[in-house]
């Protein structure tokens, strides 16, 4: 007999009872289906430098990658992860024991807390997170413990008495996303100088997701935590290439931290996808050496994208919290009579022909996510124009 299962126990493990279908596959699924312009996820619709793609092709074509890469990623990559790492913030990486290659930052982050919570400890994260960090604390048997990012004067901002207080014998990890997604937020130097000390007082160890590091504002740095005090020996960095370089479908990845953190991590790594994206890694090696001009001309656009869409949501009638970083504005809807960021974002393509992602869904506490919603600006300006142009029409419906 065929479809036949025991009714002793459900099929999925309890682990990931909680974690359904992705808010993203629901809402792209939704844009195909109504043909709404998708500013819901955060991949770019037009492909990074030519000069980079065509390195990829140059790699197939040369037989580069075509095979198992090394386990730890090529040599070519390393290299260029560690020289990336000394020009822009002043850290010594060793290539050879320090970097990890990894399928985009999304495994850096599994493999990493498979690798360094066991059942019981407690992780903290700042919500609203990124949907994978729930689901690979819930993976590794870990307790995720939310600190929450209020809003207030424009900004998403951290308590660092409630980070303080959060943190108990239990806790083992920190899990930190600066720039962060979805809020845009940028966490100032002396916000991470207090993290820093907080975690060599505690003694915990940091995964720190910096995937938005070119992707700064205004007056927003970026500044490693590794770079701190105490610091360099208890923190897992994890970055990529998918965001830098508009290249999100290659999924390279990659971790920097000292030998026995890189040696845990690639312990769970290696049984997650062992190896991969052989030919790219030979191109993002080349991308991480272009010049400055490239990542200055990369931020410059994407600001002014982050101002014109900006510009239209407010016209349409919502507040808006301008990101520091990220491409992703957050919007509270509470100025449109509305409060349920998940039943606006569900009949916003029907409405507007827009698509948004409800940020409640990153969030333990709903409550606290419920009026926002965030929409992606790495589209084309076009793009950005005729969404603005539609959210005010639908509002003067």
């Amino acid at each position: 007999m065929t479809g036949m299962t025991s009714s002793a126990r459900p099929l999925l493990n309890r682990r990931l009872a909680e974690f359904g279908t992705t808010i993203f596959a629901e809402m792209s699924a939704l844009a195909l289906r109504t043909g709404s312009l998708n500013l819901g996820q955060g991949f770019p619709d037009t492909d990074g430098p030519e000069e980079v793609r065509e390195a990829a092709v140059r790699a197939l074509r040369d037989g580069r990658g075509n095979q198992y890469p090394p386990g730890p990623g090529v040599p070519e990559l390393r290299t260029a992860v560690a020289a990336h790492q000394r020009r822009r913030y002043g850290l010594a990486v060793d290539p050879d024991t320090e970097v990890l290659v990894t399928a985009g930052a999304t495994e850096a982050i599994a493999a990493a807390l498979l690798a360094l919570v066991e059942p019981g400890d407690e992780v903290i994260a700042l919500e609203p997170y990124y949907d994978s960090y729930a689901a690979c604390v819930a993976m590794a048997g870990g307790t995720r413990v939310p600190v929450t990012l209020r809003p207030r004067e424009g900004r998403f901002h951290l308590d660092l008495d409630e980070l303080r207080d959060a943190v108990t014998d239990r806790t083992r990890l920190l899990l930190l996303n600066t720039p962060h997604n979805p809020t845009g937020t940028v966490l100032t130097r002396e916000e991470l100088a207090a993290i820093a000390e907080l975690a060599v007082e505690r003694d915990l160890l940091v995964v720190t997701d910096e995937v938005y590091e070119h992707l700064v504002f205004d007056d927003a740095e970026h500044v490693p935590l590794a770079t701190f005090p105490g610091m360099r020996e208890r923190t897992v960095t994890i970055s990529s290439a998918g965001k830098t370089f508009s290249f999100t479908g290659w999924k390279v990845g990659w971790v920097t931290a000292t030998p026995d953190l890189v040696t845990a991590v690639r312990s769970a790594k290696q049984f997650l996808t062992y190896v991969s994206a052989g030919p790219f890694q030979y191109a993002v090696a080349e991308a991480l050496a272009l010049p400055d001009t490239y990542f200055e001309d990369f931020r410059a656009d994407l600001l002014a994208k982050r101002n014109l869409l900006a510009a239209g949501l407010e016209e349409a009638g919502l507040a808006v919290y301008r990101p520091a970083g990220t491409y992703f504005v957050t919007a509270d809807i509470r100025p449109l009579g509305e409060s349920d960021g998940i039943a606006f974002c569900r009949a916003l393509p029907e409405r507007a022909g827009v698509v948004a992602i409800p940020t409640a869904v990153f969030y333990d506490h709903r409550e606290a996510g419920a009026p926002f919603v965030r929409f992606a600006f790495c589209k084309q300006r076009t793009v950005l124009e005729e969404a603005a142009r539609r959210l005010k029409a639908a509002r003067a419906r």
